[in-house]
C-alpha cells in the first residue's frame, strides 16, 4: 500500500473515530442533523433549478433553506394557532363542567363525580402549557439548527462526496454511486408517501369533521393532517382529545363516534390504503419491506424512525441486488 493510500485510511478512520464521538457528545442534535441531511437529498433538485435560473450558488441554497424553514414553521404554527384559538373553550368547560356526570346507556344510568376528571384534566393542561412554553426555546434552537445545516448541505452538495471517492478504491465507486441512488429514490419516496398520507387525512378528516358537525372542521382537518407527520402518536391524539371534550360535555353520541368512526376513517384508513398502494412506487420497495422498515423504525427511534428504518432496509435490498448480479455493477 502506497503512503498516500494509507494516509488516506488513516484520516478515514479517524474521521469515524470523532464521528462517534460527536454522536455521543451531540445526541440531543443528531435527529435535527439526521432530518436536514435528508431533506437536503430531496431538495437539491429544487436547488439546481435556482441555480438553472440564474441564481449563484450561495442564493440558490439560500432560498431552498428559506422555503423549507418557512414549511416547517407554517406546520408548526397551524397547531399552535388551533390549540390557542380553542384555549378558552378549554378553560371555560374545565370552569364550568358540574359537579356530576349522568351517562344513559340503553336502559343503564351511571352518575360520575365530575372532580375525578376535571382536577386531572386542568392538571393535564396546565402541565401541557408548561411543557410546551419550557419546549419552545429549545425548538427554536432546532428549527434554526436545521436551517444552518441545510443551508451548508446545500452551498456545498459535492463536499461530502469527494471525501467518500477519495477513501473508497477506485474498483468500489459503482457500488457507491449505487447506494446513492438507492437513498436519493428512498428519500424521495418516503417524503412523498408522508406528504400523500398526510393529504388523505387531511380530506377524510374534513368529511369527518363536517359530518360530525364540528366547529372550524377545517383547522380541526389540518391539525390531522400534520399529525400524520408524527410517528406512533399521529391523529389519534387529536381525536381522543376531542371525545373526551365530547363525553365531559354529555354528548356521548358524538364522543363515540368521533372514536370509533373516526379512528377508522382518519387514524387507519388513510394508512391502510395509501401507504400500501404508493409503497412500491415512491420508495422503490416491497409493501411488506416498506413496513417493516417503518414499524421497526418507529418502534426503535422514535420520529426518526419513519425515515431511517425504510431507508436502511432499502440499502439491505441495494446490497442484495449488488452481490446477486455477480460482479457487483449497479442495477
Amino acid at each position: 500500500m502506497n503512503p498516500a493510500r494509507r494516509r488516506q485510511y488513516v484520516l478515514a478512520a479517524l474521521l469515524l473515530v470523532l464521528l462517534g464521538a460527536a454522536a455521543v457528545l451531540l445526541r440531543e442534535v443528531l435527529a435535527t442533523t439526521f432530518f436536514a441531511v435528508t431533506v437536503a437529498y430531496v431538495l437539491y433538485p429544487l436547488r439546481e433549478q435556482f441555480r438553472d435560473r440564474g441564481l449563484s450558488r450561495r442564493m440558490a441554497a439560500a432560498a431552498v433553506s428559506a422555503i423549507a424553514f418557512g414549511a416547517v414553521l407554517v406546520a408548526l404554527g397551524l397547531v399552535a394557532i388551533a390549540l390557542y384559538r380553542r384555549r378558552e373553550s378549554i378553560v371555560t368547560l374545565l370552569r364550568e363542567f358540574p359537579e356530576e356526570l349522568t351517562l344513559t346507556v340503553g336502559e343503564m344510568t351511571y352518575t360520575v363525580p365530575t372532580a375525578m376528571l376535571v382536577e386531572p384534566a386542568t392538571a393535564a393542561v396546565r402541565g401541557l402549557a408548561v411543557t410546551a412554553a419550557s419546549a419552545a426555546p429549545v425548538l427554536g434552537l432546532k428549527l434554526f439548527l436545521f436551517a444552518i445545516l441545510l443551508f451548508g448541505l446545500l452551498l456545498r452538495p459535492s463536499s461530502a462526496a469527494r471525501v467518500v471517492f477519495n477513501v473508497v478504491p477506485g474498483q468500489y465507486h459503482d457500488v457507491v454511486r449505487a447506494f446513492h441512488e438507492r437513498i436519493k429514490q428512498t428519500l424521495f419516496g418516503i417524503y412523498i408517501l408522508q406528504a400523500a398520507t398526510a393529504a388523505g387525512t387531511f380530506l377524510v378528516a374534513l368529511l369527518v369533521f363536517v359530518a360530525l358537525g364540528y366547529p372550524a372542521p377545517v383547522t380541526l382537518a389540518v391539525v390531522a393532517g400534520i399529525l400524520q407527520f408524527v410517528p406512533v402518536v399521529g391523529p389519534g391524539v387529536l381525536l381522543g382529545v376531542l371525545a373526551v371534550v365530547d363525553l365531559m360535555q354529555g354528548n356521548v353520541t358524538r364522543a363515540v363516534s368521533i372514536a370509533v368512526v373516526g379512528g377508522v376513517l382518519i387514524g387507519l384508513l388513510p394508512d391502510a390504503v395509501i401507504r400500501p398502494r404508493l409503497a412500491s412506487y415512491a420508495a422503490h420497495l416491497p409493501m411488506s419491506l416498506y413496513f417493516v422498515g417503518f414499524v421497526g423504525g418507529v418502534l426503535s427511534l422514535g420520529a426518526v424512525g419513519f425515515i431511517a428504518g425504510p431507508l436502511v432496509v432499502a440499502l439491505v435490498v441495494e446490497a442484495v441486488l449488488l452481490l446477486s448480479n455477480g460482479r457487483g455493477a449497479p442495477t
